[in-house]
C-alpha cells in the first residue's frame, strides 16, 4: 500500500505548532463521509474455522492496524482479513523518535505504520485502527493521519476518550450493541460544537450488575461517517472488547515485540 500524500507523512523534527498546522491541513483534506467502495453488509469477523462464507470478489479485506513498543522503537502490525479468514499479517520497526504527546500520536508511531502498510502483498479496502480518528483536538487523530495519507477508508478505534461530549455519561458501559453519540465540545478546536464526532460502541458486556466493559471510542478516520464506522467495528466484533482485526493486530504486535526484543 503506498503513500498517496506525501506531504502528510508524520515528520517528527517539526514543532509542536508545525504538528498542529499539520494535522488541521489534514483535517481539512479527510472526508468524514462515506466514500468506501463496498457493501458493508459483506464484512464480518474472522472465525475459528478460518474459512470465508462469500465469495473472494464479494468480500472486502479489511485490515486491524496496532503497535506496541521496545524501548526507543515502535513495532506495528496489521493483520489484513477477508470474511472468515486471515490472509496477511506484516509488521515493521521504526524509531519513536519522539514521546507520547496526548493529541500528537501519529507523528510517534505513524512511520512505523505507514512502513507496515507499504509491505502488505494485499491492499485492505478498510482499516481499523488502534487510535482515534476523528475523535481528536483538531479531528486529525492517528487513524484520520494515516487514513488520509494513504487515501484509503480508515476507523480509529480507541480505549478512551480524548474529547468531546458523549450524550450520556459512558461509566459502566452499557448493554452489548448499544452505541451513544459523542458531539464535539470546546476541546475540538475545528469544528462547531455539537458535530458528531463519533460513538461509544458497546461491543462485549457482562451479564452481571457487579462489573462491566466499558465502551470503545469508535470514530471516522477517513472517508467513512460515523455511522459507518459503528457498523463496521459491531460488524468484526467476535466476543471480546476490540473488533477481530485489531485484536490479531495486537496480539501480532506483541508477538512481534519478542520477536525484537
Amino acid at each position: 500500500m503506498q503513500v498517496v500524500r506525501p506531504e502528510f507523512v508524520p515528520d517528527p523534527s517539526l514543532s509542536h505548532d508545525e504538528m498542529a498546522a499539520l494535522q488541521r491541513e489534514i483535517a481539512e483534506t479527510a472526508l468524514f463521509a462515506d466514500e468506501i467502495g463496498f457493501d458493508t453488509g459483506t464484512v464480518s469477523a474472522p472465525t475459528d474455522s478460518g474459512q470465508t462464507t462469500l465469495g473472494e470478489t464479494d468480500t472486502p479485506l479489511v485490515a486491524g492496524v496496532d503497535q506496541a513498543f521496545v524501548g526507543d522503537r515502535a513495532v506495528s502490525a496489521v493483520v489484513v482479513t477477508r470474511g472468515g479468514e486471515v490472509v496477511e499479517r506484516v509488521h515493521a520497526v521504526e524509531p519513536a523518535e519522539i514521546p507520547y504527546i496526548p493529541g500528537l500520536l501519529s507523528f510517534r508511531e505513524g512511520g512505523a505504520i505507514l512502513a507496515a502498510l507499504d509491505a502488505l502483498d494485499h491492499d485492505p479496502d478498510v482499516l481499523l485502527v488502534d487510535g482515534s480518528g476523528r475523535i481528536h483536538f483538531r479531528e486529525a487523530g492517528l487513524a484520520t493521519h494515516v487514513g488520509v495519507t494513504v487515501d484509503v477508508p480508515t476507523v480509529g478505534v480507541a480505549k478512551s476518550l480524548l474529547c468531546g461530549d458523549p450524550e450520556r455519561p459512558l461509566d459502566g458501559g452499557f448493554p452489548e450493541g448499544t452505541s451513544v453519540p459523542i458531539r464535539a465540545d470546546d476541546a475540538v478546536e475545528t469544528a462547531a460544537n455539537g458535530t458528531h464526532i463519533g460513538d461509544a460502541v458497546q461491543t462485549r458486556q457482562y451479564d452481571s450488575p457487579n462489573r462491566h466493559v466499558n465502551p470503545l471510542i469508535v470514530s471516522p478516520g477517513h472517508r467513512v461517517s460515523a455511522g459507518t464506522a459503528t457498523e463496521l467495528v459491531l460488524a468484526t466484533a467476535a466476543g471480546y472488547k476490540l473488533p477481530e482485526p485489531t485484536r490479531l493486530a495486537d496480539r501480532a504486535a506483541d508477538e512481534a515485540k519478542a520477536a525484537v526484543s
